[in-house]
């Protein structure tokens, strides 16, 4: 008699801190885990972990142990939009002259702070092109950037998990993949997947981009969106059907954190994460 096939195992479900802007941080993580999610997606920024606290090796060691205690992964993050500057959002990029260097800084905080954690990967984004350079110097200032990074990375065994974000320079799988080729596709520059951003802007169908982009994930983000709107949206008020998606993660073989990114949710983010995590078990297959 042929053995039952056995079932691939369950998604692992975080949530991201940038979706609990008005929680302390260990608070935060307190409530996550006691709503049962198994990591967190953890973003750099003044109200939870400044990465350029006087004291972060402290602040570092312990939430570190915090993490331990609670039995949660990390993903370390870098998409806080105003972290480097005040006044525009997420500037300077690894494009700008000046100031990719202050972005480099903050990408080699980023890995140190992760190796600290034991998160495997640090995600980034490209930011908005500047509006003075053609198309390839762009990108050639970009690969000079990610090469950079990925030499901290290779020194810190960090992986980079870069992430095409809606009208930024890159912005679809496929510009990311290009990116990577021009890289010279490194094993440690993988991608971070975002549901909602593919299900917005990718000419491609969404199972499409999930496939495409499935050799190199490191990092899954989720929401819910609608087609052409940049706004992350709780599960069931958007356009995506969500249990073809988590089959698709789970048929590529994905390990990594699927985490819920719904930076809006701050002023009731205990029950949006609570409804978060009830939707996507109820969503995923067998």
């Amino acid at each position: 008699m042929t053995a039952p096939p056995v079932p691939a195992p369950r998604l692992r479900y975080g949530f991201g801190t940038n979706g609990f802007a008005h929680h302390r941080l260990d608070d935060v993580l307190t409530v996550l885990a006691d709503l049962g999610y198994d990591s967190v997606g953890l973003t750099l920024e003044h109200g939870h972990l400044d990465p350029y606290a006087a004291d972060l090796p402290r602040r570092v060691a312990r939430l570190a142990g915090k993490l331990d205690r609670l039995g949660l992964a990390v993903m370390v993050e870098t998409g806080a939009p105003y972290l480097l500057d005040p006044w525009h959002k997420h500037l300077p990029t690894l494009m700008s002259e000046p100031g990719a260097e202050r972005r480099v800084d903050l990408l080699a905080r980023a890995l140190r702070i992760a190796a600290d954690l034991g998160a495997p990967a640090v995600h980034l984004c490209s930011g908005p092109a500047p509006e003075d350079v053609t198309e390839e110097e762009a990108w050639k200032r970009l690969a000079a950037g990610c090469a950079e990074a990925l030499d901290l990375a290779d020194e810190h065994g960090v992986a980079l998990a870069f992430e095409p974000e809606p009208y930024m320079f890159v912005d679809t799988v496929e510009r990311f993949l290009e990116l990577r080729h021009r890289l010279g596709d490194p094993d440690l520059f993988g991608i971070t997947l975002d549901i909602g951003h593919a299900h917005c802007v990718e000419s491609r169908p969404l199972l499409d981009c999930v496939r495409l982009a499935a050799p190199h994930l490191r990092n899954v983000q989720i929401e819910d969106m609608r087609r052409g709107v940049h706004r992350h949206l709780e599960f069931g008020a958007g356009e995506i059907d969500f249990p073809p998606v988590l089959a698709a993660l789970k048929a590529a073989g994905y390990r990594g954190p699927v985490s819920v990114e719904i930076q809006g949710a701050s002023l009731d983010a205990p029950e949006v994460a609570r409804r978060s995590l009830e939707f996507l078990r109820g969503a995923e297959p067998c």
